[in-house]
């Protein structure tokens, strides 16, 4: 099976901040910023292979939004801390939440898209119609991170981004439903419509 390149919500917001984090370690350590960005991004890769490791293995026994809590609440806390560290040493430490998130995102939104889409035929479209989203939210995080680097320093940006992620949080806990048996209540519901009135 092919692997599934579509961008998550995590990769996105990762990119963003991954992006403020690279100017601001290269504003203050020039000669040695590449390869604290290098170190980022090595770090964030060690902790998202045992992430995705996880959720193969308990997706199905936990759920998929329990896991996917964890993931939405690595980013808020991940802006928080950039702005209460100091030094590139503990900026790096934290790209481990970032692994964290992205490789619950990675491996499970897939799962759940085809949670949703099962016997439909939809789940290219459905994929499609997600990087889309994702594609223009990213576009929209970078500009208006720019500006607000722009005008009120990295902070301010990362607790943009932050205050974001945890709106994205609330909306997700209080509206987004659990999918893990979704085509199974969608067909029992479905053949509880088709028995005539009296059967059963």
């Amino acid at each position: 099976m092919p692997r599934d390149r579509t961008p998550t919500p995590q990769g996105t917001a990762s990119r963003t901040a991954l992006d403020g984090l690279s100017f601001a370690l290269a504003a203050g350590h020039a000669a040695t910023g590449p390869a604290f960005i290098a170190a980022c991004i090595v770090t964030a890769q060690a902790a998202m292979v045992p992430m995705a490791i996880l959720v193969g293995r308990r997706a199905d026994a936990w759920g998929r939004k329990p896991l996917f809590l964890i993931a939405f609440a690595v980013l808020p806390v991940r802006g928080v801390l950039y702005t209460l560290v100091q030094g590139p040493e503990a900026l790096v430490a934290i790209q481990l939440l970032d692994g964290v998130g992205a490789g619950i995102f990675g491996a499970l939104f897939p799962v759940v898209i085809a949670d949703l889409t099962t016997g439909s035929g939809h789940y290219d479209f459905a994929q499609g119609v997600s990087a889309a989203a994702w594609g223009a939210g990213a576009a929209l995080s970078n500009v208006l991170a720019g500006y607000v680097v722009n005008g009120f320093g990295y902070d301010a940006a990362f607790l943009l981004l932050a205050a974001i992620a945890a709106g994205a949080l609330f909306v997700f806990r209080a509206l987004v439903p659990e999918t893990r048996d979704w085509p199974a209540g969608a067909a029992a519901a479905a053949r509880a419509e088709a028995v005539p009135a009296g059967e059963g």
